[in-house]
């Protein structure tokens, strides 16, 4: 452990600047850089919450030797090459979701964090949300008793989303429902059988060639005797915005509601049947975070929502867990030890939902999951 605050470079200032202070304020860190493309964005940002070193060009982040870590927020065509490109120049990578694109720029950056020791953590929010933490506590606990089942889903309309979203396959995007539910489980994804439902407008399909409105999977759980399912919308489905958890155990289940900002609702077994159910508010875990990031468990690092990017708005916060995320990678590079999600565990999540789109495409084949990925 050292005393010396970790200088971090966040790339990207859309989704990106909701990071900006939290990395500020957190005791072991400090936003010792910005970069982003648009100078007039890049100053605007930098202004507001008085990050003096700015820069236009990536590769100038990468070549500053007083940057320790890059936390990237770019487009998801991106994240592949920049988190190879940055463990090359040896930094650190805390990146937003999906890894990569392709399975082998997932295994690339397996191999860097091997072969440099550096780390890498990609940054899924729903595996810190209050909502899954509080799953998880009660599985610890032994609460829910022994796991028999687990699903997650995630629905979305990404109309009117610019450059790369338009008639994204589903499951290319698909690490808020694998994530948690994988996360729960204890496991890594072993194979995975996906098949696609209903079709998108014609001028969707053409920019990936991918026809399906919908993407369910069943993913065999390693070493387990569990199979978890995700579902997975992107367009052409009417359906609030939803990111959820369902997990089912022999002395308690617990089940996402149906709309968002209702109470989850807690099944417990052998109650009198109109006794089974109940309404529980999960409660937040800000005292898990040192005491100066804990308000943006609740509440957005702008002060109207005028700034805030539109991925928060609408995932209804992200269930608190951008602190979450800061407080871990942060802890991992102060602690030297790995994250969760450390590259394998993030490279098993993302190359499911790769995979499985695969799967869809030739009617539900099993698709197995690299070796490289497998704890």
């Amino acid at each position: 452990m050292s005393d010396k605050k970790i200088n971090i470079a966040v790339v990207g200032l859309g989704f990106g600047a909701e990071f900006i202070p939290i990395w500020q304020k957190h005791p072991h860190t400090t936003c010792y850089a910005i970069c982003q493309r648009n100078p007039d964005k890049l100053q605007e940002v930098g202004d507001h919450w008085g990050v003096d070193v700015r820069y236009t060009e990536y590769e100038a982040v990468l070549a500053d030797p007083d940057v320790d870590a890059v936390h990237i927020n770019s487009p998801i065509p991106d994240h592949g090459w920049m988190s190879i490109a940055a463990l090359k120049a040896g930094k650190h990578v805390a990146c937003t979701v999906p890894m990569a694109t392709s399975i082998d720029e997932c295994l690339e950056i397996i191999r860097l964090t091997q072969e440099t020791g550096l780390t890498y953590m990609m940054m899924e929010t729903v595996v810190y949300a209050r909502e899954y933490l509080f799953m998880k506590q009660m599985r610890d606990n032994g609460d829910l008793g022994k796991l028999q089942f687990i699903q997650a889903s995630h629905q979305q309309d990404m109309d009117g989303w610019p450059n790369y979203w338009p008639g994204l396959p589903p499951m290319h995007y698909a690490t808020h429902c694998v994530g948690p539910a994988l996360g729960l489980a204890g496991g890594d994804a072993e194979y995975v059988s996906c098949f696609g439902s209903g079709t998108i407008r014609d001028e969707l399909i053409k920019h990936y060639n991918s026809p399906f409105a919908v993407e369910t999977a069943h993913v065999k759980v390693r070493n387990s005797d569990l199979t978890v399912r995700v579902i997975r919308s992107l367009f052409d489905t009417a359906r609030q915005y939803r990111e959820s958890i369902d997990v089912y155990g022999d002395k308690q289940s617990v089940e996402w509601p149906l709309v968002e900002h209702e109470p989850l609702v807690l099944h417990t077994a052998k109650k009198p049947e109109p006794e089974i159910p109940s309404l529980i508010k999960s409660p937040d875990f800000a005292d898990r975070l040192p005491e100066a990031i804990q308000r943006y468990t609740t509440k957005g690092v702008y002060d109207t929502d005028e700034n805030t990017h539109l991925s928060f708005t609408q995932g209804a916060g992200h269930g608190g867990s951008h602190p979450h995320l800061v407080h871990e990678f942060a802890m991992a590079l102060y602690e030297k030890r790995e994250p969760f999600p450390n590259a394998k565990q993030s490279a098993n999540w993302t190359c499911t939902g790769i995979l499985a789109h695969e799967s869809a495409l030739e009617g539900g084949a099993l698709k197995y999951l690299p070796k490289e990925t497998l704890a």
